[in-house]
């Protein structure tokens, strides 16, 4: 059997063992594109305010032709307040914070939630390179843009390795990061980062059948799913029958491969100084990776906190990967009990042996993935939402 094969298979099994007994079925519903996604909380009568900003010095740092538009919401505060930065995960969107977005606008913080390059409402461009790295500059053009200069990130799985890779890199900038189940901490192989760069496609991702669906996003994701968590499998669903979904999954497949064969961020956690909170589900079912190791979550995020300098460890008993959404209201506790413990201003040294910025060894450049870059579809040409306003804000 071959790779992919395989994987269809384990997703398939995940897939009937999640769901004994009846489920809604969404493959009759209508297409849904991505900007027509429902950014609000639930029940809210208004969407989230949702701009654009241009990245014209990340597109120059990666020689990209079209400059690429992020696509954010933006909560703001009174002047002084604290900034928190949002960063979702592998295949997901803001709205995966849904639960957090007006509880810390509510708790006083200046929020901003970003859709990253190829996901959401963001533009999806094939010539980005979707190395952690690429996404923590665009983060950084994002912040730097809005007027931000000490952002407390908050990045969920891949934007947990997304905000390591901004605080080991520029360690002065960030007030605080906060890693929820993140990626960034497993060591893989190199047989193994081989086999995901083999496996993955978008074929894989676009093929994918409901059922499969609901395995990899209720079985895989979450201990204690809920009737109301349902709008994550029907968007999925009819987001696959919409046009933009092709450049989707092209920076989904591009993005496997650079959380890979990102070794920067595991070998240089020693040079964050921001403060810095790990919290995740005891119960993850992602972490390690299902499909190569054994253990427990709990063990390799013990290894981040081991080399990131006073760190703090918050594990949730019967959470998953997705605690946010899982967990909400024990989620917010740990996080707003973190962030009430962050300095408002910190004295910050050069991490061992470096200067005040750190970088990887090597320029960054698009991970080796099947298929030309010529052949992906262009970025995503409806945009929704102003852009957004040079203005200063306090960090």
């Amino acid at each position: 059997m071959s790779t992919s094969r395989a994987l269809k298979a384990l997703l398939l099994a995940a897939g009937l063992a999640s769901s004994p007994g009846c489920v809604r079925s969404y493959a009759s519903a209508p297409p849904l594109a991505f900007q027509d996604l429902d950014y609000s909380s639930a029940g809210a009568k208004t969407p989230w305010p949702l701009k654009r900003m241009a990245l014209p010095k990340t597109a120059a740092t990666y020689g990209m032709t079209r400059v690429p538009e992020v696509a954010f919401v933006e909560l703001p505060a009174a002047p002084g307040a604290r900034t928190v930065v949002l960063i979702h995960g592998l295949g997901s969107y803001l709205k995966f914070w849904r639960a957090q977005i007006d509880t810390l606008s509510r708790a006083g913080y200046h929020v901003v939630a970003v859709d990253l390059p190829g996901y959401g409402k963001s533009d999806k461009p094939g010539s980005f390179p979707y190395t952690m790295e690429a996404m923590a500059d665009a983060v950084r053009e994002l912040t730097q843009g809005l007027g931000v200069e000490h952002p407390i990130l908050i990045g969920h799985s891949m934007g947990g390795q997304t905000a390591l890779s901004y605080a080991i890199r520029y360690p002065s900038e960030p007030a605080a990061v906060v890693l929820v189940s993140p990626a960034g901490f497993e060591k893989f192989s190199p047989k193994e980062k081989a086999w995901f760069t083999r496996v993955m496609s978008t074929e894989l991702i676009k093929s994918a059948p409901e059922y499969g669906v609901w395995g990899s996003v209720r079985q895989a994701n979450f201990q204690n799913w809920r009737p109301e968590l349902e709008w994550l499998i029907e968007e999925r669903v009819r987001l696959a029958k919409s046009p933009g979904f092709d450049a989707y999954a092209y920076a989904n497949v591009r993005s496997v491969t650079g959380l890979a064969h990102d070794d920067f961020v595991r070998d240089n956690l020693h040079r964050i100084t921001a403060p810095t909170a790990i919290i995740f589900g005891e119960s993850d079912r992602l972490i390690p990776n299902p499909f190569m190791h054994g253990g427990f979550p709990r063990d390799i995020f013990e290894y981040g906190h081991a080399h990131i300098g006073g760190s703090k460890l918050v594990g949730l008993e019967g959470c998953g990967h997705t605690v946010q959404l899982d967990c909400p209201e024990p989620f917010n506790a740990a996080l707003q009990a973190f962030l009430g413990s962050v300095p408002e201003s910190r004295t910050v040294a050069p991490p061992p042996s470096v200067g005040p910025e750190a970088s990887p060894k090597t320029p960054p450049s698009p991970p080796q993935v099947p298929g030309p870059v010529d052949a992906v579809p262009p970025a995503t040409p409806d945009r929704q939402g102003p852009p957004s306003p040079v203005l200063p804000h306090a960090p």
